[in-house]
């Protein structure tokens, strides 16, 4: 099952959206957005590039040891 976006109106009164995973997660919040109209037109650019977005590694080395490979 795919993830939802959900439009909301945070506590300034702005519209804002959030990616919640099948099980209610919240994999992502953006920014403010004067209207619905902005908010849904960034969704849709996420929904295009999302699936073909490259990873960039920007973790400082102590970040990227697991105590499995330690």
């Amino acid at each position: 099952m795919a993830g939802t976006f959900e439009l909301f109106t945070d506590g300034q009164s702005h519209v804002r959206f959030r990616f919640l995973a099948p099980n209610g997660t919240v994999l992502a919040l953006s920014q403010a957005f004067g209207d619905k109209k902005a908010a849904a037109a960034t969704i849709t650019d996420v929904r295009e590039c999302a699936g073909t977005g490259l990873i960039q590694d920007h973790c400082t080395d102590h970040a990227r040891h697991t105590p499995e490979s330690t």
